[in-house]
């Protein structure tokens, strides 16, 4: 029985056949599609907006993890619902009230995500808690694709996955960044339920097997 879902990130894909890719994940086993959205001013990098995403969405019937590192999700929830979103995780940092946009993305019937940088303490998303389906520790620098693992942020997982034990809340945690065959055991052991894979995956010469692996955990 698998325990790790695995999430393949678009950032690693090649974005000339990206209807493709998501079919190639789809078909490979993964259990999400991670999306992730940056616009050029909260992180270093530009990728896509809710029209990609919409082109996608009727290529498979995987949920949608939708990352968006943006200045402002707050503005733009109600374009990204209409995308196809299922989850919609933001990051703490933004410059959005944090409780108005997971207000905004649960009213549009998706599930809500916080995120925090490596140099953001745990304790930060303990006050939205009761109200998130998932919290996406990253483990680089968010903006780019094929970083290094920070092994260091383990300990900020394990804190959050025990402050949901405690307050009886079935909360995930995600990790997002550097994960392979090698550190999703850490990953795992510090009590991650959800890896975003990017290159550990799609430049992976057999892509089934790379998710079979990463989901035994």
């Amino acid at each position: 029985m698998k325990k790790m879902k695995v999430a393949p990130s678009l950032l690693s894909c090649d974005f000339s056949k990206i209807g493709e890719e998501v079919v190639r994940m789809d078909k490979a086993g993964a259990d999400l599609i991670h999306l992730d959205v940056m616009d050029g001013h909260f992180v270093p990098n530009i990728t896509f907006g809710p029209a990609v995403i919409a082109a996608v969405r009727p290529l498979t019937k995987l949920p949608f993890d939708v990352h968006l590192m943006i200045d402002e999700p707050l503005r733009y929830i109600d374009d990204f619902a209409k995308a196809g979103a299922d989850i919609i995780t933001f990051h703490a940092e933004a410059k959005s009230d944090i409780a108005a946009t997971i207000a905004k993305i649960k009213a549009n019937g998706l599930k809500a995500g916080l995120v925090i940088k490596p140099n953001t303490p745990a304790e930060v998303v303990y006050p939205y808690l009761a109200d998130l389906y998932m919290v996406l520790v990253m483990t680089v620098e968010p903006g780019f694709g094929g970083q290094s693992f920070m092994a260091d942020m383990m300990p900020k997982i394990t804190a959050i996955k025990q402050e949901c034990q405690n307050r009886q809340l079935p909360v995930l945690i995600e990790v997002d960044g550097g994960i392979s065959d090698k550190t999703v055991v850490v990953a795992a052991a510090a009590g991650t339920d959800i890896c975003v894979s990017g290159t550990g995956v799609f430049k992976a010469s057999d892509p089934a097997a790379a998710i079979r692996f990463l989901q035994q955990f």
